[in-house]
């Protein structure tokens, strides 16, 4: 589970820079050969993925109003919940992850829902996170803040993806459902599929996991070929660049994990 500082906080917006690890070519290939290629090169509708609504699955009202910005996203940011790897792919399982990430998030962690935006179950099923998300989203003018990325939570879209994947890549269908959904966001905000991120690029976090992580070359690319556009280099900030080797990244507050036995 992603943990950071409570959303509360005013988080910086980040200049557009470089901030992506070296990834060995040979892990990186292996990594993006697990998936199949039906998976990456599937039709992309503009009308975006079936994305379930808070209410659909259940959602808690949230503690106090939800803060809708005058701004766009500049960026997604990718997590992964950290939990087991099921292969219960039903909605049932979806909806039940979905309540347990908003009540760890409320009654543990404090903030006021669910602290991303959207979540893709290992089913591929696609959820609205953090109330008035989805509806930000279709007008494509504002965004909501949220709690999923210490300085990047008035700046981002953040996207949770169920699962571990330290050591393991996604189910075919969840990685699609994500690219889906990512191409869908740049689709409504104007963003080039380059704009996609890894939560460790930010903090100090092992989050989304290295196997995902080394997918994200690969998502960019299959998000682009979705939208039709050539996959461009974010701008680079060299200035910026050598700040952050030098006093490292901002690390989230706790561990990611979800308590045993929230998730029912």
């Amino acid at each position: 589970m992603t943990l950071r500082a409570p959303h509360q906080q005013p988080a910086p917006a980040a200049g557009r820079y470089t901030r992506r690890s070296v990834l060995t070519g040979a892990f990186a290939l292996a990594t993006a050969a697990a998936l199949p290629v039906a998976a990456a090169g599937r039709a992309y509708s503009a009308a975006g993925p079936d994305i379930i609504a808070c209410a659909t699955w259940g959602a808690r009202a949230a503690s106090e109003p939800v803060v809708v910005l005058a701004n766009r996203p500049e960026r997604i940011v990718v997590h992964h919940t950290a939990t087991a790897n099921v292969t219960d792919y039903t909605n049932q399982r979806a909806f039940a992850l979905a309540r347990a990430i908003q009540t760890y998030h409320m009654d543990a962690q404090g903030w006021i829902d669910t602290g991303q935006h959207f979540t893709v179950s290992r089913g591929a099923f696609v959820m609205e996170g953090r109330h008035s998300s989805l509806a930000e989203l279709r007008t494509g003018t504002r965004q909501v803040r949220a709690a999923h990325c210490v300085g990047q939570n008035t700046v981002s879209i953040g996207i949770e993806n169920e699962g571990t994947y330290t050591s393991e890549t996604p189910p075919a269908a969840q990685y699609a459902a994500l690219a889906d959904l990512c191409a869908h966001i740049c689709d409504q905000y104007g963003l080039p599929a380059s704009e996609i991120y890894g939560h460790r690029d930010f903090n100090a976090t092992s989050c989304p996991g290295d196997r995902l992580y080394a997918l994200l070359p690969t998502l960019r690319k299959d998000v682009a070929t979705r939208l039709g556009t050539p996959l461009s280099e974010p701008e680079e900030d060299p200035v910026w660049d050598l700040v952050r080797q030098a006093t490292g990244r901002p690390a989230a507050t706790l561990g990611e994990y979800l308590p045993a036995g929230l998730l029912r």
